[in-house]
This record gives C-alpha cells, sequence and structure tokens, in this order.
C-alpha cells in the first residue's frame, strides 16, 4: 500500500521531464564554451549534430539547418572551437544537450594546424607537384571567372582586361564564403571542364578563380579538400587570386599559376594590346632594315663580282671567228661526203643480181601463201572440234535439267510459300501445293490419307460384237 500521509508532492514523468528542462534552460539560457569537436555529423534535413569535449566531458550538441548554413568554416573532428548557445534537454532520451548559436575557431593557431595537417596529406599525394602545372595560354579566346557576381572582384578583372587586350569573358557566379561556397567552386571548375568544344557555350581557354581579401575564416572555402582537387584536376589552366599579396591558401599550391591579388591575373592572363602592337611595329622595322641591308650587301657583292668578268663582246670575238672558219670548209666537207657516199653505193649495186633476188622473193611469197592456207585449215578443224564439243555438253545438260524430267512424265511440287516440297511428310492434311508440269502449272490440296493413293479400277470396256456374214448368195442392204 502507498503511503498518503507523506507531505511529498508526486510528479507525472512528463511534469518532471518537463521541469528539468524549464532549470536546466533558466540557469543555463546562455553559455560560451571552449572544447575540441568530436563526431560529427550532418543530416540530410541540414542540421549538424557533434560532440563538443575536453579530456573528461563530453556534451551533445546540435546546430539547426539555418545556423549551420552562417558557418565560416566547416566543423571537422578534433577541430578546436568556441561555441555560443544555450542549454536545453530532450526529454524523450532523458538527456541534456547544447543548442548552438554561433561557432568559431579557437584563435587561428587551431585553423593553422588544420592547414599544414592538410597541406601536407594532398601533398603527400602530388596534388602540389610542380610537373602537374599546365603553362597559361600566351592570347586566350575565352577567359572563365569563378567568383561573386556582386563583388568588386568581377568588376576589377574586366576593368583590367579591357584595358589590356578585350577577351570574351564566362563567369561562373558562386559563394566566396561560407559552408556551400566549397561545393559552388569545385562545381564551377569541373563544370568549365564538361564543356564540349564545339558546343553552343564556348569552352575557356584559361579558368581565374578570385576573391577579395579576408580573415582566415573568410578565405577557408579556399583550403577545402574539394576546391583543391578541382583544381589539380583541371584540363583547362587556372589562376588562383585569392585574397591579397600576404594571403595563402591551398588551392595557391594547386593551381597552375598564382596571383596575389585578382587584377594581377588579369595581368597574367592576356598581354597588353599596345605593347604587343609596338614591339609588332618595331620588329616589323628591324625587319625592313634588315632586309635592306641584305639587298645592299648583295648588290655590292654583285658589283664586284661583275667587274672581275671578261667583256661580252670580247667572249663572243674569238667564237664568232672560229665560226666563220668552219663555215666556209663546210660546203666543201658536204660535197665531199656526197661523193663518198655515191662510190659506196655504186660498188654495192654493181655486186647486187636482179634475177636471184626477184627468185628469192616469189619463192618467200609462196611460203607465206602455204603457211597462212595451212593456217586456215587448222583454226577451221579446230572451231569444229570445239563446235561439237559443246553441243555434246549441251545435250548432256538438258537431258539433267528439271525441265527434261517434267516432259518424261515428272512433276514439281512447291508449298503456298513458293518453296520446293522434297519430302511428303511435311505437307499436312489440307495444305495447299502447287504442281509444275512440262506445260503448265496447277494448284492441289493435300488429302489426309497417308501413303500411297489406291487406284481406281478400271472397267474394261466391252467388246464390240462381231457382225455375222451374211449367208451366202443373200445380198445385204450394207
Amino acid at each position: 500500500m502507498s503511503d498518503t500521509s507523506s507531505n511529498t508532492p508526486e510528479y507525472t514523468v512528463t511534469e518532471l521531464a518537463t521541469g528539468v528542462k524549464r532549470t536546466v534552460e533558466d540557469a543555463f539560457g546562455h553559455v560560451r564554451v571552449r572544447g575540441e569537436l568530436g563526431r560529427v555529423v550532418v543530416a540530410k534535413s541540414g542540421h549538424v549534430y557533434f560532440d563538443i569535449k575536453d579530456e573528461k566531458s563530453v556534451i551533445n550538441s546540435i546546430a539547426w539547418k539555418g545556423t549551420a548554413s552562417r558557418f565560416r568554416f566547416k566543423p571537422e573532428e578534433g577541430l578546436e572551437v568556441v561555441i555560443e548557445g544555450r542549454m536545453s534537454t530532450y526529454p524523450g532520451r532523458s538527456q541534456y544537450q547544447l543548442i548552438v548559436e554561433t561557432m568559431e575557431p579557437a584563435g587561428a593557431g587551431a585553423l593553422m594546424a588544420l592547414l599544414d595537417e592538410r597541406k601536407k596529406k594532398l601533398a603527400g599525394e602530388g596534388l602540389f607537384d610542380p610537373d602537374r602545372k599546365k603553362k597559361l595560354p600566351f592570347l586566350p579566346r575565352t577567359i572563365a571567372v569563378v567568383t561573386s557576381p556582386t563583388g568588386a572582384v568581377i568588376r576589377d578583372i574586366l576593368h583590367r582586361l579591357r584595358d589590356r587586350f578585350p577577351r570574351h569573358v564566362l563567369l561562373w557566379p558562386v559563394l566566396v564564403q561560407g559552408e556551400k561556397a566549397a561545393a559552388q567552386i569545385a562545381e564551377a571548375i569541373e563544370g568549365f571542364n564538361a564543356l564540349p568544344a564545339d558546343g553552343a557555350v564556348p569552352r575557356p581557354d584559361l579558368i581565374i578563380v578570385a576573391r577579395g581579401g579576408g580573415s582566415i575564416e573568410d578565405l577557408w572555402a579556399f583550403n577545402e579538400e574539394i576546391v583543391v582537387r578541382a583544381t589539380a584536376a583541371s584540363d583547362i589552366p587556372l589562376i588562383s587570386a585569392v585574397g591579397h599579396e600576404t594571403d595563402t591558401t591551398l588551392i595557391d599550391f594547386a593551381s597552375d599559376r598564382r596571383s596575389p591579388t585578382p587584377t594581377g591575373a588579369a595581368e597574367m592572363a592576356v598581354p597588353v594590346r599596345a605593347e604587343l602592337k609596338a614591339d609588332i611595329e618595331t620588329l616589323g622595322g628591324r625587319l625592313v632594315a634588315a632586309l635592306s641591308r641584305l639587298i645592299e650587301r648583295r648588290r655590292t657583292e654583285l658589283r664586284a663580282a661583275a667587274s672581275a668578268l671578261p667583256r661580252p663582246a670580247s667572249l663572243m670575238e674569238l667564237k664568232r671567228q672560229r665560226f666563220d672558219l668552219v663555215a666556209e670548209k663546210l660546203d666543201a666537207a658536204l660535197l665531199g661526203n656526197v661523193a663518198v657516199k655515191r662510190s659506196s653505193l655504186l660498188v654495192l649495186g654493181a655486186g647486187l643480181k636482179p634475177v636471184a633476188l626477184g627468185r628469192d622473193i616469189s619463192a618467200k611469197r609462196e611460203r607465206l601463201v602455204d603457211r597462212m592456207r595451212r593456217l586456215d585449215m587448222a583454226s577451221t578443224r579446230a572451231m569444229a572440234d570445239r563446235k561439237s564439243r559443246l553441243e555434246q555438253w549441251g545435250a548432256r545438260l538438258n537431258s539433267l535439267s528439271h525441265e527434261a524430267a517434267l516432259k518424261r512424265g515428272f512433276a514439281l511440287v512447291r508449298d503456298d510459300a513458293g518453296k520446293l516440297v522434297r519430302q511428303g511428310a511435311a505437307l499436312a492434311s489440307g495444305a495447299s501445293v502447287e504442281l509444275e508440269f512440262a506445260d503448265t502449272r496447277r494448284g492441289a490440296v493435300i488429302d489426309g490419307t497417308a501413303g500411297a493413293v489406291p487406284r481406281k479400277p478400271v472397267k474394261a470396256k466391252p467388246k464390240a460384237k462381231k457382225a455375222k456374214a451374211p449367208a451366202a448368195g443373200q445380198g445385204t442392204l450394207f
């Protein structure tokens, strides 16, 4: 039996849990805690659950989605932080927890230690090796800029490009500070690399990732692994222009070139058009002057060489004289040569015998006629022999053809698809077939009788009665 005489008040579980919750919240309505982050879990809803601990105790903590989106850095296990918030309880599990309102690193030393550890890790993977860095194009046609669309950075870059050498610029707007900034920056770098070379949006020849100056917490997005890895994996040359000259982030080590300021990145990206024009004009003038000097030197050398040559008239005088002497001897030499050839021809002609020559030609003509006659006879016999063989093979071929078989009383059977039927078992009862005879084609239907079809008995025709011979001596009317 319960003691009803006690003065101790009686609570329900919910009343007691609610009282404890109210007491804790009243006593610790606003607290500032310094400790090390333990287990960190980001829920699908966007809320962040984590532990803050020291060497002796652990407090469960939660940052709602709206609060977590305002963090200037990503909470990571092992990071020392300073948290402001309020204590509360969760009656459903009978536990107390810290509701976080703000979170800051516990001084720059903690962030620098984390930054140094991450830098060593990425450097060990080779992401900062000089051999990976690509050469910047001399004059890119399209320049991509990854930065905030509302800040002064994009205006400074565009203004500097316009002054030096105007180029086509593509802007990918991103957050440059806060929890979502790192993911957006990495997505922009990967997005520019994914553009096709011949697509509607031109693929950039150079990427500039830029942001103005700020504290280490403000620039922390450019120290995140996702940004560094996207920068190192970029196939397009990339310039990092984050912060001022004294600011250093991990993207600077992974990029192909680091600029101390966004304006300096624009100066690295393109040359000065006026200076290029002046250089071209200077080089053109030097080229014209060099060609003029070369032509003058060649002209002087040609004149020196020409002065050492003899006069053309003197060279021709000796040749002309020799020609005249040879021309005078040419007529006599031709006449003498003709006389020699005539004498040789007479000697050869005297040795020829016209009669014998005619007989020889006649004999050869007769042999030629005989050979032609024999050739005609041989070709005629050969043609006759081949014609006889051809006729024999043709007759044999005709005897083996199916037309000859049809003429002998056979027939070809084809199914309704026009295919030749070789086995009767393949035809079902009632199937339509086509019968091809020697003179025509007829259709037919297969009956259901298996085996040979019995022939109907043929009735013998009655023999005609012989007419009786008329009696002798008696006439007939027929």
